[in-house]
Parts: C-alpha cells; structure tokens; sequence
C-alpha cells in the first residue's frame, strides 16, 4: 500500500511557536513575559490534536482492511481477504503501538496476527468469523479509547475522513493501468477506506446539517457519487470512475471540510 497522508496540524502549530520565539529574541525580558507558558500551552495542545488525528486516521484505515476483509470471507474468498487481514499488522499497528501504551489499550496485535494465521491455514474453520468479530471489536476500543467528547467533534471526524479518503484516493489511482482495475488488492483496500469514512461522517451528519448545511450538502452529495466507484467487493470488469473523477469527488470533501476546519480555529 502506498505511503499515508495525514492531516498535519503538527507544522501549523510549529510555525506559530517558530514565530513566536522570533519574536522573544528581539526582547531580552520577551521569556518573563505571561504569554510564553501560553504559546508553549498551545503549541502542546495543537502536537497532541494532531496526534490523535493521526491515531483516528490509522485505526479507520485498519478498520476498512477488516471490513473488506469480512465481504470478502462472506463471498466465500479466504484467499482474497487474506491480505486485508494481514495489512493492519504489517502496515499499521507499529506506527501506533505507542500511542496505544500511553491511551492504556490492551495490546490487540496478537488478536490480528491469530486471525491472520487462522485465515491462510483453515479458512473454512468456524472460528474464523468469531476471531474477526474479536479483531474488529479490539480496533473499535482502540478508537474509544480517545474521548467521546473528542470522537464526536466534526471538525476532528473531518481532519480523519480527509486522511482516509487521501489514501483512498492513492490506492485507486494505483489499482487501475490503461482503463483496467489490474491490482484487486488496491482496489479492495480502497472500497474499505471509503466504507469507513461513510460510517464516520453519518456520525456527525445531523451537526452538519444543523452547522453546515451547505457543506453537508456538498459533502454527502460527494461521499454517496464517490462510493459508486465501488459497486462491489470484488472489481468490476472496467472501473466505474476513472481515478481522475475519484480525485476529483475526494477534492470536494477536502475543500469543504477543511474551510470547516479552518475557520474553527480563527
């Protein structure tokens, strides 16, 4: 899978504090003034949203894998799911293990690896529809693990959607050469990603409606136009939007999250 892209609050908030110690150095009294434990407040404050953006971000990606993953076993294809399983592990889970410590999660890394094991050597085993429940249900309290008040703030749901639909967006453009779906794999992991984002943004649907109708309108009309690119798990014999178009909906989203995002913090 192609490298992420995140929404990086982290710059902005190390280039007012850049610009702020600016400042101070003209000042020789500039680090007694009241303001300075503020900047540096903020700047924390501004490092740890941008963290948890980025956790959001990766645990949805492990979540479209999986519910990729459980089409596809529905189907009656353990070979195709195979890899949707393995990928939160091999592509994923270090680059949040951390965070998981410090948020106190119990480590789930085990469950995938079982899971994954299970699945390339008795895919028809019973078990495995209870250890993928068991999988999916270890990334939702991973999620949970960020507060409520948190998971239901549309300007943070937005800055995650943003990221998932970027990869989206980078594994259709990859799955398809000369007018052909040629990588199912790319094309599957990007139809999970889109999946989840639609589960997110209808948890924060109504706010939007009732804060940003216009936005909604543009947002929803986008995400149910960009979900046709995905008329099945398994790829169609031609795709049902160009990657073009793809980038093109994922733009609109972007554009109009993003203003919501801006002007929250002016």
């Amino acid at each position: 899978m192609k490298p992420f892209r995140y929404i990086c609050l982290a710059a902005a908030a190390f280039a007012v504090v850049t610009l702020s110690s600016c400042i101070g150095d003209n000042s020789p009294t500039a680090e007694n003034t009241p303001t300075a434990a503020p900047i540096e407040q903020s700047q924390a404050n501004q490092n740890g949203e941008a963290a948890d953006v980025e956790y959001m971000t990766k645990m949805a990606l492990m979540k479209g894998h999986l519910l990729v993953a459980k089409e596809l076993l529905d189907k009656n294809e353990p070979k195709q799911a195979e890899p949707h399983i393995g990928h939160p592990v091999e592509e994923i889970y270090s680059d949040v293990e951390k965070q998981l410590a410090q948020k106190n999660v119990k480590e789930f890394k085990t469950t995938l690896d079982n899971l994954h094991e299970l699945v390339k050597a008795k895919p028809k085993d019973a078990k495995v529809a209870t250890d993928l429940t068991s999988a999916m249900e270890s990334v939702d309290t991973a999620i949970a693990a960020l507060p409520q008040e948190k998971r239901n703030q549309p300007t943070f749901v937005l800055a995650a959607i943003d990221g998932v639909l970027d990869t989206a967006k980078e594994e259709y453009e990859a799955a398809i050469a000369n007018g052909k779906i040629v990588e199912d794999i790319e094309y599957q992991d990007s139809r999970g990603f889109v999946i989840y984002a639609q589960d997110l943004y209808e948890g924060i649907s109504a706010q939007m409606q009732t804060a940003h109708p216009e936005a909604n309108k543009a947002i929803s009309s986008s995400m149910s136009e960009l979900a046709k690119a995905w008329p099945s798990v398994i790829p169609p014999s031609a795709p049902a939007k160009t990657p073009e178009q793809v980038a093109k909906l994922v733009g609109t989203i972007k554009e109009n999250s993003q203003k919501i995002i801006k002007n929250s913090s002016t």
